[in-house]
């Protein structure tokens, strides 16, 4: 019997993918947002794919802001594009 792939998807591309393809953006209990490269942190997530562009897009649209229910600002945009470039 074949093992269930999770399936998550992206809030800037809008695209099903395995939940490991993804990186996951996490709103702790605190407050803050962080990214979560293990999957693990407690908090209310979302997933992007590894492509700046869907930062850039979920940005845009209001999807990660949506998705985490804050308002995401400018300075920790930024910080997160960092950290998806050393994640890749």
């Amino acid at each position: 019997m074949d093992k269930k792939v999770p399936m998550r998807q992206c809030v800037g591309c809008r695209q099903s993918r395995d939940k490991r393809e993804l990186i996951r953006i996490v709103r702790t209990p605190e407050g803050e947002i962080k990214t979560d490269l293990k999957g693990k942190m407690n908090g209310r997530g979302a997933y992007l794919c590894k492509d700046p562009e869907c930062l850039a897009k979920a940005f845009k649209n209001k999807g990660l802001e949506r998705a985490l229910g804050v308002a995401v600002p400018e300075d920790i945009i930024a910080r997160l594009k960092e950290e998806l470039k050393i994640a890749e």
